[in-house]
């Protein structure tokens, strides 16, 4: 079944953005850290910070396909949305540069931050750099809505335009992340290792959706993958996610039902909103660039790892292994100085 799934993600239109699977570490140094805490607990992490263009970052395995469906379309325009900072906002309009396609990025001011690194930095900066056309919108603002009304412009000029929502998450772009399933299998085929637990952030849902789709899609088990979510309530990140696994499955496998059991998040690190860091967050950021070197970002990784050491720290993956998957983010750093300066 892995073989078949190969072959279907083969089939669709793809721009590449990366240069192969990205690597597997152990993290031998936090073991050593946590110590008798993690109660043997192997702790890895899958490198999805490494990839190279605009910075790197999950959202480039979603753009993948993405890039790659606006390119076949013939379209000259991508536009996409997300907040002011929006990692996949800055690796959209990389991605555009390196297809040779304008970039419109619709960006709504929905975290409560107003220090200048914030409205000026991180993201910010970066999108300028590579050339996109950044339009700010109010909070309670449609940012979807407007890219379309602004696809809607350019076609009346014959241009054309490709629209996306915010994370790239539809579910053409959540079969980035199956393809990332397909690298975690075969790591694991290759090593003799099987991870207990994998865990994500989840933000837009489709690096979860994606992951469960090609897991299930491979006949292998879906449930032993966890996110944290980072944006919306519980009820709504499970269903959510569930809606985009369920389509992306269907483009893999027509007629496959997923389980029940399926989906598996977890509210316990989002803190007061969307944005705000959290004590737990800071410390996981903290802890991990102390003991291996490696940063996160203080809006979804950091505080989806404070949960993976939570979980560590229970003793639940006990003498097992359990895989982190780093999504990068790595310039949000710099728009929350502030938040992350020692006192």
């Amino acid at each position: 079944m892995l073989d078949d799934l190969k072959s279907t993600l083969a089939q669709l239109p793809r721009f590449p953005l990366l240069d192969g699977p990205t690597p597997i570490q152990r993290l031998s140094r936090l073991e050593a850290v946590l110590g008798e805490k993690a109660g043997g607990a192997r702790l890895w992490v899958k490198r999805d910070d490494l990839m190279g263009v605009g910075g790197g970052g999950n959202k480039l395995r979603k753009l993948e396909f993405l890039i790659g469906e606006a390119v076949e379309q013939g379209c000259d325009t991508f536009i996409t949305t997300g907040g002011l900072q929006s990692n996949h906002a800055r690796q959209s309009a990389a991605a555009s540069a390196r297809a040779g396609l304008a970039c419109e990025l619709m960006l709504a001011d929905i975290v409560p931050r107003h220090d200048a690194d914030y409205r000026t930095n991180g993201n910010l900066l970066l999108d300028n750099i590579f050339g996109a056309k950044v339009h700010r919108l109010p909070g309670d603002a449609n940012p979807l809505l407007a890219g379309h009304a602004r696809a809607a412009e350019f076609g009346k000029d014959g241009r054309k335009a490709y629209v996306v929502g915010s994370g790239g998450s539809s579910p053409l772009g959540a079969l980035g992340y199956a393809v990332c399933a397909t690298e975690i299998l075969d790591w694991e085929a290759q090593s003799g290792v099987r991870f207990d637990a994998i865990v994500v952030p989840n933000g837009s849902s489709g690096t979860h959706a994606g992951l469960v789709a090609g897991m299930a899609a491979a006949g292998d088990a879906p449930e032993r993958i966890l996110s944290f979510t980072v944006l919306a309530p519980l009820d709504r990140a499970v269903a959510e996610t569930k809606s985009i696994a369920a389509a992306a499955l269907d483009r893999l496998v027509p007629d496959q039902v997923l389980s029940n059991k399926a989906i598996a998040v977890d509210a316990s690190q989002r803190g007061e909103a969307y944005g705000v860091p959290t004590a737990a967050m800071i410390h996981a950021l903290r802890l991990m660039a102390r003991s291996e070197g490696l940063l996160l970002d203080p809006v979804y990784s950091g505080k989806a790892f404070a949960g993976f050491l939570d979980h560590a720290k229970t003793g639940v993956w006990a003498d097992r292994d359990a895989l982190f998957i780093m999504t990068g983010g790595t310039p949000g750093l710099f728009a929350y100085r502030e938040a992350l300066a020692e006192g």
